[in-house]
C-alpha cells in the first residue's frame, strides 16, 4: 500500500518538517489512523472523505478542534466498518477519562 498524501487532508495543522500537534493524543490518534490505513481498514480518500464531513458538520474556523474532528471521524469509520462496537469505544473512551482524572499534573496517562 502507498503512503498516504498528507497534503490530500484539509486544513491538517503542518509546518516545514509535517503535521504538528499540540498534545501527545493528537499524535497518537494521528499514528492510528496511519496504522488502520496501512492496514487496509480504509483507502487515504475514504480518510480525507470522512474528516472533511466531521470538518464541514461543525466548523472550526482557528482550527483548535481540529484533532476533536479528526477523533469523531476515525470513530465514525471505526464503527461504520465494524472494527470496534460503538459500546466498546464508549467504554474505552471511559476508562481514558477516568485514567487521566486521576493521573497527577505533568505525568503520563496509563490505562
Amino acid at each position: 500500500m502507498s503512503a498516504p498524501d498528507l497534503h490530500a487532508l484539509p486544513r491538517l495543522p503542518r509546518d516545514a518538517e509535517g503535521p504538528v500537534f499540540a498534545e501527545p493524543w493528537q499524535a497518537q490518534a494521528f499514528a492510528l489512523t496511519l496504522k488502520l490505513h496501512e492496514g487496509g481498514a480504509f483507502t487515504w480518500p475514504e480518510w480525507a472523505a470522512a474528516l472533511s464531513v466531521e470538518l464541514a458538520r461543525d466548523p472550526d474556523d482557528n482550527g483548535s478542534r481540529y484533532y476533536d474532528h479528526w477523533v469523531a471521524a476515525l470513530e465514525g469509520l471505526v464503527a461504520g466498518r465494524a472494527l470496534a462496537q460503538p459500546a466498546e469505544l464508549a467504554a474505552r473512551k471511559a476508562a481514558w477519562a477516568q485514567a487521566y482524572r486521576r493521573t497527577p499534573h505533568g505525568q503520563p496517562v496509563k490505562l
